[in-house]
């Protein structure tokens, strides 16, 4: 069977939480679950990395304002690593060029990490902190989810990344009132900030 809905969903799921992704990937290659899962992902080491990453992500993503500001480190993090993942699984199968499934893999990443960007927007122009936790747990349960399913049933989990890639955009366009909403407190929070500093220490 082709690399290829694996590839996509691993792409989808690293747009979420990359660490995540490799973490999972990595335990059921070790552990002899899947014989899809390349020898670089289950080395001990990068297991190390991608747990400790995976715990300070968890941390950082359930806190308002916090998660927006890793969202934004990540923008280039979750691509490259949905990319990487994705060139390996496609050498490890030999059933996809390398080049094109780190493309699959690094734009589906991209996408779906615009969407959760998009979307933890909207939820920091909520007051209180528990959307952010709930939303948060929602989403590394549904990456480990999915990431399961594909494992066993990788065309099966690829139409349910395909449906949520789709539902998610169409909730950007819902929630796009409230992103702008909290570009324009960020703006302010910036200018605010500078105000309030000493005029020779003001940025030009």
């Amino acid at each position: 069977m082709s690399i290829l809905p694996l590839v996509f969903t691993s792409g989808w799921a690293s747009g979420v939480n990359a660490y995540a992704v490799v973490l999972l990937l990595g335990v059921f290659g070790a552990t002899g679950m899947s014989d899809d899962v390349p020898e670089a992902l289950q080395r001990p080491d990068v297991l190390i990395a991608a747990g400790v990453l995976f715990l300070c992500e968890a941390v950082a993503d359930k806190i308002p304002y916090v998660d927006s500001a890793w969202d934004a480190v990540h923008t280039v993090i979750r691509p490259v690593s949905g990319a990487v993942v994705a060139a390996l699984l496609a050498g490890q199968s030999g059933s996809l060029p390398e080049l094109a499934a780190g493309a699959v893999g690094g734009s589906t990443a991209l996408v779906s990490h615009l969407i959760k960007a998009g979307t933890r927007m909207a939820v920091n122009t909520s007051p209180e902190p528990f959307s952010n936790i709930v939303v948060s747990i929602a989403e590394d349960l549904g990456v480990a989810a999915i990431i399961t399913f594909a494992i066993f049933h990788p065309v099966g989990a690829a139409v349910v990344a395909g449906g949520l890639l789709l539902a998610g955009l169409l909730l950007l366009l819902f929630l796009a009132s409230r992103i702008r909403r909290f570009l324009r407190r960020r703006a302010q929070r910036r200018e605010e900030k500078r105000l309030a500093q000493p005029v020779g220490q003001r940025p030009g």
